[in-house]
């Protein structure tokens, strides 16, 4: 594997709902990141409220070291299953946009140390590519194992 990978940062954000423990979810996202970054990446805590004024906390961070940018890409790409690769793979287009990949991941999942897509409530992962073109990107996802 080359040591650049062409990505300039990758977002992670994710809800913390008011029936949720903040602290189960943040210990979810941290699960996701590699050993060597968890506790090098700090989490923005927003206090937000809902459309019926329940409490909501969004955590969020950006990274941007070069390292650690391929070191979180690379455990994405080998911690989703075949059927997830494939999945991702097959619906390639819903997830890119303008030279950023979007990736949602269970929250539930997480916080039991797997990494698997979901829609409803998830941990978003924004990666933001160097290059914009689809195919590139695909073939940077397909080099790194992330799809199939």
């Amino acid at each position: 594997m080359t040591s650049n990978v062409p990505i300039s940062c990758i977002e992670v954000r994710a809800f913390a709902h008011a029936t949720e423990d903040a602290d189960k979810v943040l210990s979810a996202i941290r699960n996701i990141l590699p050993t060597t970054l968890i506790d090098k990446v700090a989490f923005k805590k927003t206090n937000l409220t809902g459309h019926y004024r329940n409490p909501i906390i969004l955590f969020e961070t950006r990274i941007k070291e070069k390292d650690a940018v391929k070191a979180v890409f690379e455990k994405l790409a080998s911690g989703l299953s075949s059927l997830d690769k494939e999945l991702l793979n097959n619906e390639i287009k819903r997830h890119l946009d303008r030279g950023n990949l979007y990736i949602r991941l269970d929250k539930q999942s997480a916080h039991l140390d797997e990494l698997k897509l979901c829609s409803i409530d998830p941990i978003h992962f924004r990666i933001r590519f160097k290059k914009s073109n689809m195919e590139e990107i695909v073939n940077i996802c397909k080099k790194y194992g992330m799809i199939l």
